[in-house]
């Protein structure tokens, strides 16, 4: 089985708080539909909060909220946008690195302008600011994050998993950031894992895996699945109805 209860997963929202809200009340809606009991419903996001879009700020407000909601039991994935803002300030990179993919949108969120000089010194200098701006309610939120979830037969991941390493023995740089060596091989572990990272338009998959992220901040479509037993649904935004969507375990061909 690749759940073994309710459960629903929300691809990468890169700032785009917007469409977080959309999706949100769908999930609402769509949990009012199925789930067969009073139980808290299980509802797991899958990194990549921040960046590119213009409203981090209010994704994380939205997200601390949401999670007070008792109708749902939240779990959220680090992805690496989160791990590069906190490598930001807590001091562990300049800042220059993380402008060149969507950082400075970050910064604008929370009222700090982004340094005009395209330099380490400038982005090191704007550290201060930033951090002061930053709450810390949203810094105990980035500092939880998890890594990896297992329900079922079922991985949450960020980006993905490396191929013939032991779940216990993934390292975090694979989890957060790979891409070729997982999207393109055929493995033979028990899972479907279901990871964002590496967008397209629409949600995609293969045996073994499922990507929910469908590059909102681009598309203007944000993603999430609703798991039941072996049944996969579809809830985006910008789409009335939920759609099946097919899965198959790694090796099913």
């Amino acid at each position: 089985m690749l759940v073994d209860r309710l459960t629903y997963a929300i691809g990468d929202i890169h700032g785009r708080a917007d469409l977080l809200a959309r999706l949100l009340d769908q999930i609402r809606a769509d949990r009012a539909r199925e789930a067969a009991d009073g139980a808290p419903t299980l509802t797991i996001f899958l990194g990549d909060y921040v960046d590119r879009g213009p409203q981090s700020r209010e994704v994380i407000d939205l997200l601390l909220d949401f999670r007070r909601d008792p109708a749902f039991e939240c779990r959220f994935l680090l992805g690496n946008h989160e791990d590069t803002m906190l490598d930001y300030l807590e001091g562990r990179i300049s800042g220059l690195g993380w402008s060149r993919h969507g950082g400075g949108e970050t910064l604008k969120s929370y009222g700090v302008a982004p340094p005009r000089e395209d330099s380490r010194s400038a982005w090191m200098a704007r550290r201060e600011a930033f951090r002061a701006a930053v709450p810390a309610t949203h810094r105990d939120f980035l500092q939880d994050l998890e890594l990896m979830i297992a329900v079922g037969q079922t991985l949450f991941v960020h980006a993905g998993i490396r191929p013939g390493v032991a779940i216990d023995q993934q390292s975090k740089r694979d989890l957060l950031w790979i891409r070729r060596e997982f999207l393109e091989s055929e493995r033979a572990d028990p899972w479907l894992v279901v990871h964002g990272h590496t967008p397209k338009a629409e949600a995609y998959g293969a045996p073994g895996r499922l990507c929910l992220d469908s590059g909102g901040y681009i598309s203007g479509r944000l993603t999430a699945a609703a798991f039941a037993g072996d049944a996969v649904r579809l809830i985006e935004t910008g789409v009335r109805e939920p759609r099946l969507f097919p899965v198959r375990l790694a090796g099913a061909g």
